[in-house]
């Protein structure tokens, strides 16, 4: 919602029951509702037994998701759209499910915001087990990077760029994708070790596991091994307090050559720290996840930069999901 414009009545009560909306696409995805239903019309009752789920249950889960025009109600059978078809099918390969049962991992924590404002702490959360978290989390990040890393890749200038560091990637969605875009370029992703079978898994299926390295350890606290021409920071600063961000920053640019391009990929805020809009809220999810992340605004993250001696600093003509932005610059 644009910021400046008045609220109504209806506005406010919907955006107190949004997460009706919300809590019935995660109950959706969780049952595998749309990978079940894939391209075929199923009626209740069949569906009801192949998610084992209550009659009654399923129907009004199944209207709900209709009235939300993700699936198409036809007399008593049941279809997706060609959007759920797309998004929410595990056999598609654009398939968004994992980062949605990321965000049905954090309900528990919105729901005690007030808690973590007034302390000022994370709060404690529900578990779902540690492997299934993870495996949501990355494979998430993998979605949603693959969303936008072809067409970031195609519009980068890594050309005569040889070696880039990945800081923090993950299952290396990007590095992977600027290794295609760029033949003679090879890329190490520095990230934990519990990451490193994603990563080598992903590199692999693109078929560009001899020019993918891996280094295992925590980049807050070990030193980075190696020299490189570029480095990747792509949504790990927001993990981190200022000073932290300030360190994290210098220690990669220490770790390239002279000329070497740095470029940090955030949820960007503009310099009130008021807009834009999902930044912001970002800021909170962090605070209920983190004891000292948030967002950045662009001004900040440009002190960070010049600050560890960084030149030609400028934003990339680029918006990405959620209004990420792209600032660079050379050592």
């Amino acid at each position: 919602m644009d910021a400046k414009k008045d609220w109504t009545v209806g506005e406010l009560l919907g955006t107190s029951s949004g997460y009706w909306r919300s809590c019935a696409l995660h109950a959706g995805v969780r049952l595998e509702l749309f990978t079940i239903l894939g391209d075929q019309r199923l009626d209740g009752g069949e569906i009801a037994r192949l998610t084992k789920s209550d009659a009654r249950g399923i129907g009004l889960l199944l209207n709900g998701l209709a009235a939300m025009g993700l699936i198409v109600k036809s007399a008593d059978a049941y279809a997706n759209t060609d959007f759920s078809r797309k998004f929410l099918d595990q056999s598609s390969g654009a398939y968004l499910g994992h980062i949605i049962l990321h965000h049905h991992h954090l309900v528990d924590g919105w729901a005690q915001l007030d808690q973590a404002v007034r302390s000022g702490r994370p709060v404690e959360m529900r578990s779902y087990g540690e492997e299934k978290e993870r495996e949501s989390f990355l494979l998430g990040m993998f979605n949603l990077a693959m969303g936008q890393a072809p067409r970031l890749a195609a519009q980068l200038d890594l050309k005569g760029r040889k070696h880039l560091l990945d800081l923090g990637g993950g299952p290396g969605t990007y590095a992977i994708h600027f290794c295609l875009a760029n033949p003679d370029l090879r890329a190490t992703i520095f990230d934990r070790p519990t990451t490193e079978p994603f990563a080598r898994q992903t590199a692999t299926r693109f078929a560009v596991d001899g020019r993918i390295d891996f280094q295992a350890g925590d980049f807050n606290v070990d030193p980075i091994a190696g020299h490189y021409d570029a480095a990747w920071l792509s949504h790990i600063l927001h993990s981190s307090g200022y000073e932290e961000c300030e360190r994290l920053v210098a220690k990669t640019v220490a770790a390239l050559e002279p000329g070497g391009l740095i470029m940090i990929h955030e949820f960007i805020l503009d310099d009130s720290l008021a807009a834009p809009l999902f930044p912001a809220l970002f800021s909170l999810n962090m605070l209920i996840n983190n004891p000292h992340g948030r967002s950045y605004a662009e001004g900040e993250l440009r002190g960070m930069l010049a600050k560890a001696g960084v030149t030609d600093i400028r934003r990339l003509e680029f918006t990405g999901a959620n209004d990420s932005g792209i600032l660079c610059g050379v050592r």
